[in-house]
């Protein structure tokens, strides 16, 4: 009974200490960290950006949409501006950039996902060698790297690739004067970029699959296929869907690498995109409306490509179905 009552008293003084910190701290303190409240911080720099960068942006672009924009001067014109997206400039620019995403989309899901599967195995030798060099392309900038590409994609027959492709027999290209080799140097120039990012991210998820489903899988009998099929690809797939998400996305927005190869013009339009024709057409014309409104077309078309995606990929579906 003497211990209980010694016991019970020390609890009785802890607790009486630690009302009285919490009376001692002051009210905007105890409010913040209250269990109702301090959810509310935690995501309020991410409410607050949402609101500043994105929403009211957007919204701005939409009000924007419907008005004619000239120094000093606004008026509100209706639907004419999304009246005159559809042309054919615009249909040029938007079967341009869904190659583009098609090209990208199947180039930075699936060969990243080999190279991190040989690279996981543990019988890889040099492995974060090999891990930093194919990280190291993301690090550059895209000028510097559309840069280098001209320089050996050049028109001139000294250019390294026309040399490699006399030296095997065939005739010099015009890289970025013919259609499928303007395509060619925007996707070689988005996957050398992207792809040691990606990489990475199936090397991390990679790594959270348990090695006992390995060793039952050997025991079963299965062959390299069927571990991949059964073990290996059921772990990443949450990650093979986020890449084709934001591989998807940024194909559409893409303007960078049409940009250092073409800057304004291309010939025949071969490498302009959406986001190309949204400067073209807001900026160099000085056409704000007409340029906001194709925005918001481009942020309808990624907004139904992306939904279709995630629901083809079973991303809506819950975990217990």
């Amino acid at each position: 009974m003497i211990f209980l009552r010694t016991l019970i008293a020390e609890e009785a003084s802890t607790l009486e200490k630690e009302v009285g910190r919490n009376e001692a701290k002051p009210n905007i303190t105890r409010f913040l960290y209250s269990k109702k409240v301090a959810p509310y911080v935690f995501v309020s720099p991410f409410v607050i950006s949402f609101l500043l960068l994105f929403l009211y942006p957007t919204g701005s672009a939409i009000n924007m949409s419907f008005q004619q924009v000239l120094p000093g001067q606004v008026e509100y014109v209706g639907w004419s501006n999304y009246e005159r997206v559809l042309n054919p400039t615009f249909y040029t620019a938007l079967q341009n950039t869904t190659i583009y995403v098609i090209f990208t989309l199947v180039i930075l899901t699936l060969i990243p996902m080999v190279l991190a599967v040989f690279l996981n195995h543990r019988l890889m030798k040099y492995t974060n060698f090999f891990r930093a060099s194919i990280f190291i392309p993301a690090l550059t900038s895209v000028i510097v790297a559309g840069v280098i590409f001209r320089m050996i994609f050049g028109e001139s027959d000294a250019a390294l690739a026309n040399q490699i492709l006399q030296f095997v027999g065939l005739e010099p290209v015009e890289w970025r004067y013919n259609a499928w080799s303007a395509m060619f140097l925007m996707v070689a120039l988005a996957s050398w970029r992207w792809m040691g990012v990606n990489v990475l991210y199936y090397l991390a998820a990679l790594q959270n699959v348990n090695n006992d489903l390995y060793e039952a899988a050997d025991i079963d009998g299965a062959n390299a296929w069927h571990k991949f099929v059964h073990v290996t690809f059921p772990a990443i797939k949450p990650i093979f869907i986020f890449l084709a998400t934001i591989t998807t996305i940024n194909g559409f927005r893409m303007f960078e690498e049409s940009y250092v190869f073409f800057e304004t013009s291309s010939p025949g339009n071969i490498g302009l995109t959406v986001v190309g024709y949204i400067y073209n057409e807001g900026i160099q014309r000085n056409d704000m409306g007409f340029g906001a409104a194709i925005g918001i077309v481009l942020l309808l078309i990624i907004f139904v490509v992306s939904v279709i995606q995630l629901y083809a990929t079973g991303a809506f579906k819950k975990d217990d179905e």
